[in-house]
């Protein structure tokens, strides 16, 4: 296993650079569904999400918040399974914070015209496990606290 502080930061860069993400939830038979999302960095290393309460992963996420974000490479190296990804596995919880929905829509100028609509939440994942890619061959789990540690270490920088 690769150093988990490398880990981390190669995790932490790919959610802070990437536009989107695939999102998967569970529905209520229990199927797994995925969904394109727009995704953020909160500043601390947690994924953010800015999801309608009417689209199927929100309704999902109300009845079981268990949820995994697949964040791919935003560079184009070619050929995309040779391009690092990382799987972010959770909790998915709607937040009321001002800041963190400020960054959101940072990242994405888009978000702003529907950001206060009523029918809009913020949610931020909190990690409890890590899959990296980072290549053929090159594979690496960490905890959610491992994560944290190093996130928070960056930050700091």
């Amino acid at each position: 296993m690769s150093d988990p502080a490398t880990v981390a930061a190669t995790a932490h860069e790919l959610l802070r650079r990437a536009p989107r993400a695939s999102l998967a939830t569970l529905t209520a038979s229990g199927a797994p569904y995925a969904s394109l999302v727009l995704t953020a960095d909160d500043g601390a290393g947690a994924p953010l999400l800015l999801l309608s309460d009417l689209a199927e992963h929100a309704k999902n996420l109300a009845r079981d918040p268990r949820a995994s974000l697949l964040i791919e490479s935003a560079d184009d190296a070619g050929d995309p399974l040779a391009a690092p990804r990382t799987t972010f596995m959770g909790e998915a919880a709607r937040i009321a914070d001002a800041a963190a929905k400020a960054k959101f829509v940072a990242r994405h100028p888009s978000a702003a015209t529907y950001a206060t609509f009523k029918d809009f939440a913020l949610y931020r994942l909190a990690v409890e496990r890590i899959h990296l890619v980072a290549g053929f061959g090159r594979i690496d789990w960490i905890s959610g606290d491992q994560y944290r540690t190093a996130a928070s270490a960056i930050s700091k920088r």
